[in-house]
C-alpha cells in the first residue's frame, strides 16, 4: 500500500487533481490537462472534500469559486506536493541529473536564432531531458499553461516573478542605402527626425530615444511611423526595402551591415540596451530540470553573439 494512501485512496493524486482544478479554472480543463474524464475529476474532488470534511469549491453553471477552506487547502496542497516532488527527486537521484520535459517560453526572433545553441547544449548534456520550446512574446500564465520558465527581452512588468538578469542586447539605428540617398547626409543626431521610420511596437511606437555612447547625452524625437510591427524580422525586412529607418537589436542586422544592405546610422549613438531575463514563479521547490537550465543559460547568455554582460557600455 502506498504510504500516501489509505483504503485505496491515493491522497497525493487527490491533491494533484485539486491543484489542477484550481489552476486550470474548471473541472473540464483539469480533466483535459490530466488526460482523464470530467466525472473522474469530479469524483476525486468529492472524495477529497469528504476526507477533509469541508467544502472546497463552490460551483455554479458558469463559475467556480474557492471557499476559505478551499484556499487554505490549495496553499497547503501546493507546499506538500512540492515537498513530495523534492523527496522523489532526491530518492531517485534526479537532483543532480534532470529528467522529464522542460517547458520554456521564448521571444520569437531570439528564440529561433540566438537561443538555439544553448538549448542544444542543454539537451546534449542531459540525455533524459526534452524541451517544449514555445515562441511567443506574450507573458504566459505559468501555472495554468504549465510553463517552467520564460526568457524575456525587455523590462520586467510582473514583480511577483523571480527574474534573473542574464545579459543585455545592444540596439542600433539602421536604414537602407537607397533610403538614405534620398535625404541630405545624416551628420547630426537632429537629422534623424527627417527620415521616415518603422516602429518596433514592442519597444517604441511614436518616439525614438538615443544616447551618445561617450557623453551619455540623450536625444529624443517624435516619429510618425510608416509601419508598426511587433516582429524584428518584419522590421528588418521593411528597412531593407527602404520603407524607413528602424531601431533594432544589433545582432539581427549584423549580416546586413556586413554586406551593405543596411547602414548603421550615427554609430556613436544607440538606444538603451534591452535586458534579457529568465523568469519563473516563486516556489519552495524547483525541479532539477529548471535549476540546470538556469545554471547553463546564466553562463552562456552573455557570450552569445549579439549580447553582452549586463551593465556594459
Amino acid at each position: 500500500m502506498s504510504i500516501s494512501s489509505i483504503g485505496g485512496i491515493d491522497r497525493i493524486d487527490l491533491m494533484h487533481t485539486f491543484i489542477r482544478i484550481v489552476e486550470s479554472g474548471s473541472l473540464s480543463a483539469a480533466a483535459q490537462q490530466m488526460q482523464t474524464s470530467q466525472p473522474t475529476v469530479s469524483r476525486r474532488l468529492q472524495t477529497l472534500e469528504r476526507m477533509l470534511g469541508a467544502k472546497l469549491i463552490l460551483r455554479t453553471t458558469h463559475a467556480m469559486k474557492l471557499t476559505d477552506d478551499g484556499l487554505r487547502c490549495y496553499r497547503h496542497a501546493k507546499m506538500l506536493i512540492e515537498k513530495w516532488s523534492a523527496l522523489e527527486d532526491e530518492l531517485r537521484g534526479t537532483v543532480d541529473e534532470p529528467e522529464g520535459t522542460l517547458r520554456v517560453r521564448a521571444p520569437h526572433a531570439f528564440g529561433q536564432d540566438q537561443l538555439i545553441a544553448p538549448l542544444t547544449e542543454y539537451l546534449q548534456r542531459y540525455s533524459n531531458m526534452s524541451v517544449d520550446w514555445m515562441l511567443n512574446d506574450r507573458t504566459p500564465d505559468f501555472i495554468s499553461e504549465h510553463i517552467d520558465c520564460m526568457i524575456q527581452v525587455g523590462e520586467i512588468t510582473d514583480p511577483s516573478m523571480v527574474a534573473v538578469l542574464l545579459a543585455e542586447v545592444p540596439r542600433i539605428a539602421v536604414a537602407s542605402p537607397a533610403l538614405l540617398a534620398r535625404y541630405p547626409e545624416i551628420q547630426r543626431i537632429e537629422d534623424l527626425a527627417v527620415l521616415p521610420w518603422v516602429a518596433l511596437s514592442t519597444y517604441y511606437r511614436n518616439e525614438v530615444t538615443l544616447q551618445h555612447k561617450d557623453s551619455g547625452q540623450s536625444y529624443q524625437f517624435d516619429i510618425a511611423p510608416r509601419m508598426s510591427t511587433d516582429s524584428l524580422y518584419a522590421a528588418r525586412k521593411a528597412a531593407e526595402n527602404g520603407l524607413g529607418a528602424v531601431l533594432v537589436s544589433a545582432w539581427i542586422v549584423s549580416d546586413n551591415i556586413a554586406d551593405g544592405s543596411l547602414l548603421h546610422i550615427l554609430p556613436q549613438w544607440g538606444a538603451k540596451p534591452l535586458p534579457v531575463y529568465l523568469i519563473y514563479p516563486y516556489a519552495s521547490y524547483y525541479p532539477a530540470r529548471l535549476l540546470k537550465f538556469l545554471e547553463l543559460i546564466r553562463k552562456v547568455m552573455p557570450q552569445l553573439s549579439g549580447t553582452r554582460p549586463a551593465g556594459n557600455t
